[in-house]
């Protein structure tokens, strides 16, 4: 059994100004730390680009207790084609509703939710209550599934998340009742990627990041990158495996002890960020 715990989800942006504006006006989220990169992850965290490129972390609260949104940005980058995997972030915070309506920014509906856009069409599901102050508000990630029972043996049979509801054509999954969840929705059609796909992470204790490894070959899956050190700089060292489950979905295993460090609150983050979007010249 993974001791897991959920961290973030990854959305490529491609403009910083405007993004940043909805995760901190619209959402009401906080920067949390704004880290910059000469040349492109070894763990493609970025994506496949080797050029310059930030991440930005931001969220409700602490990396140690909330779930957070990482923003990376590929400098020159203008677009990215959007495919069916990512299906939308769920937060209760009615507050996000208001200050949408404040600032003019389209609330639409789906299924009786309401949810706002992200720019580049990533969607985030309001519930209409007032934004807890005794736990996380974001609730769930919900990403495609193209065969929903063979999705379900893979996160709840391999990497060991809970089941905390199941019907015919979802299911809810978890390492922790009090952390945010994945939910894993069947599609009826194959899953596609395309250009803006996401990036899922948890954290696990450093020894298990090899069980992983092993489980993982054993059953023939895909590892993306196998076990690898990144550097920030100035800050921790942090080890990564990153996998894809049956639909190509990728997932992050970074140990829980760098991590804890790496992720630490920067109070000068909001204003770097304001920086280097003043300072940016790729985009036209």
């Amino acid at each position: 059994m993974v001791k897991g715990r959920a961290l973030h989800f990854v959305f490529k942006v491609a403009d910083r100004t405007l993004t940043a504006k909805f995760y901190r006006e619209i959402l009401g989220m906080k920067v949390l730390r704004h880290e910059e990169f000469s040349e492109g992850c070894e763990a493609a965290c970025n994506g496949p680009y080797a050029n310059r490129w930030s991440k930005t972390m931001i969220g409700y609260g602490p990396e140690d207790t909330h779930f957070v949104v990482e923003l990376t940005y590929n400098y020159g980058i203008q677009h990215y084609e959007q495919g069916n995997d990512f299906l939308g972030l769920t937060i209760q915070s009615s507050e996000s509703l208001k200050r949408a309506a404040t600032n003019n920014w389209p609330i639409k509906e789906h299924n009786g939710l309401k949810y706002v856009e992200a720019p580049g069409g990533y969607k985030f599901y309001i519930i209409d209550k007032p934004q807890p102050t005794d736990k996380d508000p974001v609730v769930k990630v919900s990403l495609a599934s193209s065969n929903l029972e063979k999705s379900i043996a893979y996160w709840n049979g391999l990497l060991t998340l809970k089941i905390f509801e199941k019907s015919s054509k979802s299911v809810l999954l978890g390492f922790d009742e009090n952390q945010a969840k994945l939910e894993l929705v069947e599609i009826g059609e194959p899953v596609n990627r395309a250009k803006a796909y996401g990036r899922i992470a948890f954290a696990c204790p450093f020894d298990e990041q090899p069980i992983i490894d092993q489980k993982i070959q054993e059953a023939q899956g895909t590892i993306l990158t196998p076990l690898i050190s990144l550097d920030t700089p100035g800050k921790a060292t942090v080890r990564v495996i990153i996998l894809a489950d049956p639909d190509g979905h990728e997932i992050c295993f970074v140990d829980d002890e760098s991590f804890r460090q790496l992720s630490q609150v920067d109070p000068a983050s909001d204003a770097d960020l304001d920086k280097y979007i003043k300072a940016d010249k790729s985009r036209v």
